[in-house]
């Protein structure tokens, strides 16, 4: 007679083999399987869909951004959402480049729909492309070259013998769009927040000013506060791209604690798309706050700060260029992290499934 033990491990072992029953032809032929693998940067999660995707049409990644979101916006729900995902999950769609000196290109996805610039996006991606070897590494750092919808994004990975330990990768460029605005927002009041690009657009709030600490135990209320305002900017500010309308909206709103700590500088929250909460300093928000400090003349060019998010995972970032762009002063943003692999995902959606596109419940 068999052990617990040993009917444990061949139970599991039977599981571990399961596939899709070969004698329900129909059922079979009407479920699509995706792979992914799974990620984190700094905790912020994302699911780089890998296989199974629909080949999705244009020859530049805004036009496949928009035939994803025109054609195959359920598949983004059903891989965001639960069951199979979560209302803070965050994915990228590997596509082939669209300029010839790219490796490839990535459509960043979310509860709400799609982002412009995704920073822990590109270091995850990133670290993934060379260890996989779809980048051939070329000793100690390895440059990877991302088309993404705002733009072209250069990383470098670097390298301790096989592993990718950090990336960094330049931001297009960042600008200072309206300094020292305010809006009223019911039920919490006047909010004083100067807005910045890059790679998306993002108010940026003190959250000492409202009240708030940017803890874990505050989550609901800086999701709570972040949605109100975000709405409320959004209302009362027209957010126009200098070049690209497909980037003229607002994507989120930053909560800053800027008193230093330990050698970091400031900690961020970034509340984007409908309420997610960013678990990393959010790249493309790091981004635009360097802008902001150089414009405000509180951070030199070429010298670094480090920002921690919720977790004090951190980020550290630079204005290592300053340029002109359209009728703004703008920064090209150095911005560096670690990302790390915690996973591979199979997952099935099923025809016959009545929730076979996800659900989201808070």
């Amino acid at each position: 007679m068999l052990n617990p033990k040993t009917l444990r491990n061949c139970a599991a072992e039977k599981l571990r083999q399961w596939q899709p029953p070969q004698n329900e032809g129909a059922n079979q032929e009407n479920t699509l399987s995706i792979e992914t693998l799974e990620c984190h940067t700094g905790g912020e999660p994302l699911r780089i869909i890998t296989h199974g995707f629909p080949e999705l049409a244009g020859s530049t990644i805004l036009a496949k951004r928009r035939d994803c979101r025109e054609n195959h916006d359920a598949l983004r729900r059903a891989l965001m959402f639960e069951p199979r995902g979560h209302a803070d999950m965050y994915g990228a769609i590997v596509t082939e480049a669209e300029r010839e000196d790219s490796h490839f290109g990535a459509i960043f996805i979310h509860n709400e729909g799609y982002s412009t610039m995704c920073g822990h996006a590109v270091i995850a991606l990133a670290k993934c492309a060379v260890e996989s070897g779809l980048v051939a590494q070329t000793g100690e750092v390895t440059q990877v070259v991302i088309d993404v919808p705002c733009g072209q994004i250069r990383a470098r990975a670097f390298a301790r013998g096989k592993v990718i330990t950090r990336v960094s990768f330049d931001s297009v460029p960042s600008f200072v769009y309206a300094r020292s605005q305010s809006v009223f927002v019911d039920g919490i009041g006047q909010v004083k927040f100067d807005l910045a690009f890059g790679g998306a657009f993002y108010a940026y709030v003190q959250a000492a000013e409202l009240g708030l600490e940017l803890v874990p135990k505050q989550q609901e209320k800086l999701i709570r506060y972040g949605r109100e305002i975000k709405a409320a900017v959004s209302q009362n500010l027209q957010v126009k791209h200098p070049f690209e309308e497909d980037l003229s909206f607002l994507y989120g709103v930053i909560f800053i604690d800027d008193s230093p700590a330990n050698g970091v500088h400031s900690r961020n929250v970034c509340i984007f798309a409908d309420g997610e909460l960013d678990r990393s300093p959010t790249g493309s928000g790091v981004s635009g706050r360097i802008a902001l400090h150089v414009a405000k003349g509180e951070v030199p060019p070429e010298q670094d700060i480090t920002i921690e998010s919720i977790l004090g995972s951190q980020f550290t970032v630079q204005a290592s260029q300053q340029l002109d762009y359209g009728p703004y002063q703008a920064v090209t943003a150095e911005v560096s992290g670690q990302a790390f692999v915690c996973g591979k995902g199979l997952w099935l959606i099923n025809e016959q499934d009545p929730l076979k596109h996800g659900f989201l419940l808070r």
